[in-house]
């Protein structure tokens, strides 16, 4: 297997204290990479800080909501003065609730749109001046919802389609500066917030998994091989895509999900 090595590399993780993030910057860490990471909790970026500092590198865990564009600026300058300009940023956090779209209230669907799709605006426009020009690589951390209809998602639906928009609308805008603009797509990953709470029981993850072509639900691994290959100088011809790394699940209508999102 080709081993990737991003030493002397800076990467920036938005979200990147827990589940599928935390996956990816630990990926980073053990390819070298120095890693900044940045989220609303004090706690889980200490601990974020802790488990990727056992890789040896240079980490720094910032805390900062993504809602909050002063507040997402000043942790990027502060992880631009510590570690140089960032070749690679990876904006992942987001929020997610089931709920039908008449029991949700106006401010429930604008918390997730909120976290989902403004914060990614937030990460991707205040980054841009501290992105490494020509070269840097920009990996945002999508969903399934984006372009399949789930019931009990309409929030996480809207957010996330306008999420793969905007990169691929800055894929174009940015490509002059040498930048390229991606959407990662995560299906069924096991041991991540978004499996507990959109299939919070044995029988119901197996439905799930039931519709997996590949016949199994993926890792965090799996979803932090695909960002670094696109980080690295094997795709340097890759921007403006949406990738599903999801075992086939989407192909096949993504079944299993909406029936178990009914029942709960």
């Amino acid at each position: 297997m080709q081993e990737f090595d991003f030493t002397g590399k800076t990467v920036f993780v938005a979200g990147g204290t827990s589940g599928i993030n935390l996956g990816i910057a630990e990926a980073f860490a053990k390819a070298g990479a120095k890693v900044a990471v940045v989220s609303r909790s004090q706690n889980r970026v200490d601990e974020a800080q802790r488990r990727l500092r056992l890789y040896g590198g240079e980490v720094v865990g910032l805390s900062a909501d993504v809602r909050n564009v002063d507040a997402i600026s000043a942790a990027l300058k502060a992880a631009y003065d510590l570690l140089g300009e960032t070749d690679v940023l990876v904006s992942g956090a987001a929020g997610n609730f089931p709920s039908p779209a008449l029991g949700m209230s106006a401010n429930g669907f604008k918390a997730v749109v909120d976290i989902d799709l403004l914060g990614t605006f937030n990460v991707l426009r205040t980054a841009h001046t501290y992105l490494r020009k020509p070269g840097a690589v920009v990996v945002n951390i999508s969903a399934p919802q984006a372009f399949l209809p789930i019931p009990l998602q309409s929030h996480v639906c809207a957010a996330k389609a306008g999420v793969d928009m905007l990169t691929r609308v800055l894929a174009i805008e940015w490509g002059s500066d040498g930048i390229r603009v991606n959407s990662v797509v995560p299906g069924p990953i096991e041991e991540t917030e978004g499996m507990r709470r959109l299939a919070s029981t044995p029988e119901a993850i197996q439905s799930i998994i039931c519709n997996v072509p590949l016949g199994r639900a993926g890792t965090k691994q799996d979803v932090a091989n695909l960002v670094l290959f696109l980080a690295s100088p094997w795709a340097t011809y890759i921007s403006g895509a949406v990738i599903p790394v999801d075992g086939g699940w989407s192909v096949s209508g993504a079944g299993g999900l909406a029936p178990t999102l009914r029942s709960n």
